[in-house]
């Protein structure tokens, strides 16, 4: 038996492939074949050549049709998952939070999801973390977009008439997109603070040369992320970083909740009192903005600041980003399989913590939680669940 891997095109505006070559040698040493949609690499420069051992078709209906597996980058199309079938899998993006109406449609399909922004966050599924991953794009992308806008240097340089100070840059949010973001205005040569509502981040924008400013207001939550605040705390917090922002030539923000839209920390207030000609990155524009006056897509001007909604940002390398995303399925997906066969262990914690949905239910607590849904009943099949290849499906 062989494991067939479907890669359907992504959508329009997607320029990442969640197929590369040295992953399709990986996958055939594990007895796993590649089914790949014509045009569907073509944005991330994977080329026929350079993904080697792979079969084509022409449309996403035929690599539904021929896979037992499905990975994705974004939600399929409204015929792709219709086409979908019981006992086949699909993993990548999925978007689990987008409501009730999507997640029923998926789990009306009877198809087990995998949606991987649900994998839990410990030790082990490092190596799978989709999140982190395109993350650490997307925070050394903002301050790619933010040298290019800002109207000063961002290192200090000496020239024959005096010395120009470094800029000022100020990032909000400390996790890998911000660290990434800390550690790329380093290198520049920018003068860097860091905040984080979780005080344990602390030490490591501290380890990256920055400064980190204290609030006084403590979120740690669940599973690595901050918890959502209080009202009360939402406003200490605005108070204390008053200040920060003012001060700031570039500021940049990378915070989010799982499930929640951006919260707003930075109000329009504070970006009217930034310096003229300041810029600011919202990395959160396409969940609502952590700034006042984020328009996604779009750059806006907040006072005398400019203000950037920058969109799908790891898509601005798709070489490396589409690398990074391939390798992640990959290590999601070994454990599976086995002699040639996909077998789910749902006793494994990463495994049925990333379940979305299964057997034409919705099978996650959390996104349950988040859509106002009563909360499901966890998995209880066998430990090792064979699933049927698409060379024992009676139309394959």
């Amino acid at each position: 038996m062989t494991v067939v891997i479907g890669i359907p095109a992504s959508a329009e505006h997607e320029t990442r492939s969640p197929i590369v070559g040295d992953v399709v040698k990986k996958l055939a040493g594990l007895d796993a074949r590649v089914l790949v949609q014509r045009g569907a690499t073509d944005a991330a420069f994977a080329t026929p050549a350079s993904l080697g051992e792979v079969d084509w078709v022409d449309t996403s209906a035929e690599v539904i049709a021929g896979s037992d597996v499905i990975w994705t980058i974004g939600n399929l199309t409204d015929a792709d998952r219709a086409a979908l079938r019981p006992g086949q899998v699909v993993m990548g993006l999925l978007t689990p939070y987008a409501g009730v109406d999507h997640v029923e449609a998926l789990a009306a399909t009877g198809a087990t999801t995998f949606a991987l922004e649900l994998l839990p966050r410990i030790s082990r599924a490092q190596s799978m973390d989709l999140l982190s991953s395109q993350g650490s794009a997307s925070g050394y992308q903002c301050v790619l977009i933010a040298a290019a806008r800002a109207p000063k240097f961002f290192p200090m340089l000496t020239y024959a008439a005096g010395t120009i100070r470094p800029s000022r840059v100020l990032v909000i949010g400390a996790g890998v997109a911000g660290l990434q973001a800390i550690a790329t205005a380093k290198r520049l040569g920018a003068m860097v603070q860091g905040y984080d509502v979780r005080p344990e981040t602390r030490e490591q924008v501290e380890s990256l040369g920055a400064k980190f400013v204290d609030t006084g207001v403590s979120a740690t939550g669940e599973g690595g992320y901050a918890r959502e605040l209080t009202a009360e705390e939402l406003e200490q917090q605005r108070a204390a970083l008053a200040k920060a922002v003012a001060d700031a030539d570039v500021l940049i923000t990378t915070a989010a909740v799982p499930g929640k839209k951006a919260p707003v920390i930075v109000t329009r207030a504070m970006v009217e009192a930034m310096k003229p000609g300041s810029v600011v990155v919202d990395m959160a524009a396409e969940g609502g903005g952590n700034v006042e006056g984020t328009v996604a897509g779009k750059d806006v001007l907040v006072g005398s600041a400019r203000v950037v909604g920058p969109t799908n940002l790891p898509g601005r390398m798709p070489v490396h980003t589409s690398e990074m995303f391939a390798k992640n399925l990959l290590n999601f997906t070994t454990p599976m399989l086995a002699d040639g066969a996909l077998a789910i262990d749902w006793s494994d914690e990463v495994i049925a913590g990333t379940a979305l949905t299964h057997e034409g239910r919705l099978v996650h607590a959390g996104v349950a939680r988040v859509l106002g849904l009563p909360e499901p009943a966890p998995i209880q099949p066998p430990p090792t669940q064979p699933a049927p290849t698409a060379s024992e499906e009676p139309n394959a």
